[in-house]
């Protein structure tokens, strides 16, 4: 009675804390209720017709066609570089996670230049349409699967596999058996993030001539705002669908015991081979592919004057700034998003009830819409605001509160992948033997659900990397990213600057990655 007791009583706080999270991360689609219902226009006319429809179908198409392929490319080489004897795991493993921070736009740029007739291999088709844009979003957004079954493999019960060796099981068998069970959810985590990204993109679909609702949202934003932000009321309200259809999905008695930090390792053997060679095909597309055309945009220089670098000579201290506030805003916004969002992921995933959901869909719901739409609604509510809250436009909290409400999902799915797989019986034990509810979950909890924790931070942070619509809208006047001087120099046909610039940022999105994100990994091994 007494344990009942006090875990009631500790649920109060955090379902309170819980509800306001999930209440802030509505702030989106209330902007976009009070546009759709204060402008004229006909809202059920503009649902049914045939330029919302056709757009959809096309959007849900290509988020789900990117999402299932995401799921077996990005958990096919998290098990490769974590759990065989694959070579050069160790460095691979940084190189896989850095396509996720080139920009869309750059991306398809990049292999727009690289692959069709008179580009660098002609034998390949060029990218466009729907393959085009499948195959770049794929290539890019993968790492969502991939990062968080990092920090999940690293944790799965060792001694289940053991078991299962002992007894006559190959090593096939065991892993789809035993180990394959055991990350169920967070491939299902990181797979929504993938199909939600997908609907959201603006970037690659433009460039590869793919019209999607996000292209429709662009290009009637101006001479047709009903139409805009009722087809974004109707991304938020698709992705709220999405979200509670996969919280129904994931069973909660997914949870498995963890049991040392010693993993096995399975041989390839003759496989081992081939397997590299796939490996080292996605890192060619997705990195080395992008980077090379970077190389080339750099050797062959800019003839225009005025220009922040024009090729090879000059120096590069206009992006030290830029660079600095990339790592600064990535860094706060990654660990920001982690401490706001984690009430909601403990609360969804340790208990039932209509908050926690509600919560878990809201915080979810956001990541379907692009970053202009999160921008303008945070400047709206911005304006809004009462006294002294006005004076936070144009202000790094408010830059950073757009980052977090932009991308907390994909620390909220780590998040909650990792708290659900850490057992009930350790905290029911600790309240059986009178341990607080905050020193259990300090000293039991939090160790065993930390490569979660940190693997949503780095989600956070290197999309954060590469966000431009909410910089450039609500950055202090001054504050230049690496993401915003791409955006300039693109726009202005500087290819040069455009390069060196994508080349820093790959460089720091590694040294951050392994810093924050691999490396505190790899030491708990």
């Amino acid at each position: 009675m007494r344990v009942a007791s006090r875990a009631r009583s500790t649920a109060k706080p955090t379902s309170a804390v819980t509800a306001i999270v999930g209440l802030l991360f509505l702030f989106p689609l209330g902007y976009l209720l009070w546009g759709a219902l204060n402008l004229d226009g006909d809202l059920w006319g503009t649902l049914a017709s045939e330029a919302t429809l056709e757009p959809l179908a096309k959007s849900l198409l290509l988020a789900t066609s990117t999402a299932a392929a995401t799921a077996v490319v990005g958990t096919a080489l998290a098990v490769l570089v974590t759990r065989t004897d694959l070579p050069g795991r160790r460095f691979l493993r940084v190189l896989l996670a850095l396509p996720l921070v080139i920009p869309s736009f750059v991306g398809a740029t990049a292999l727009l230049a690289a692959f069709g007739p008179g580009a660098l291999i002609s034998a390949v088709p060029r990218p466009q349409g729907f393959w085009g844009a499948f195959a770049v979003l794929t290539l890019l957004s993968y790492p969502y699967v991939y990062l968080p079954l990092l920090g999940r493999l690293s944790t799965t019960a060792s001694s289940l596999e053991e078991a299962a060796r002992q007894l006559g099981s190959t090593p096939r068998r065991t892993f789809a058996r035993v180990v394959l069970p055991q990350l169920r959810t967070t491939i299902a985590a990181g797979t929504m993030l993938v199909f939600l990204y997908a609907l959201s993109d603006f970037g690659a679909v433009s460039l590869l001539r793919y019209d999607t609702i996000t292209r429709a949202i662009f290009s009637s934003r101006l001479f047709d705002r009903p139409t805009s932000l009722t087809l974004g009321l109707v991304l938020a309200v698709l992705a709220l669908a999405v979200a509670a259809g996969e919280r129904l999905l994931v069973s909660r008695r997914e949870r498995q015991q963890i049991i040392g930090s010693g993993q096995t390792v399975y041989r390839l053997g003759r496989a081992r081979v081939a397997a590299a060679a796939a490996v080292l095909v996605v890192v060619a597309v997705a990195l080395a592919t992008p980077i090379l055309v970077f190389a080339i945009w750099i050797l062959r220089g800019s003839a225009t004057i005025g220009t922040g670098f024009t090729g090879l000579g000059d120096g590069l201290g206009f992006l030290i700034a830029p660079t600095i506030n990339s790592a600064v805003a990535a860094t706060v916004a990654g660990l920001v998003a982690v401490l706001v969002v984690l009430p909601v992921a403990y609360s969804a995933a340790r208990r039932r009830g209509f908050i926690p959901e509600a919560a878990s869909a809201a915080v979810t719901s956001v990541f379907a819409l692009p970053g202009l739409v999160v921008a303008l609604a945070v400047v709206f509510w911005a304006i809004q605001a009462p006294g002294p809250l006005a004076g936070l436009y144009q202000s790094f909290p408010l830059l950073v509160l757009a980052y977090v409400l932009n991308f907390g999902a994909q620390s909220m799915r780590s998040s909650q992948a990792a708290i659900s797989a850490v057992p009930t019986q350790y905290d029911e034990a600790g309240q059986t033997l009178g341990v607080g509810a905050r020193r259990r979950f300090l000293e039991i909890e939090m160790p065993l659900m930390a490569p979660g924790l940190i693997t949503g931070g780095g989600l956070v942070l290197l999309s954060t990397l590469k966000e431009l619509p909410a910089t450039l809208l609500l950055a202090p006047i001054g504050f230049e990213t690496l993401a915003t001087r791409i955006w300039g120099a693109a726009e202005d046909g500087f290819y040069a600057e455009v390069g060196v610039a994508s080349l820093v940022l790959i460089g720091l999105s590694g040294v951050l990655t392994w810093l924050l994100v691999l490396r505190p990994e790899l030491n708990r091994r």
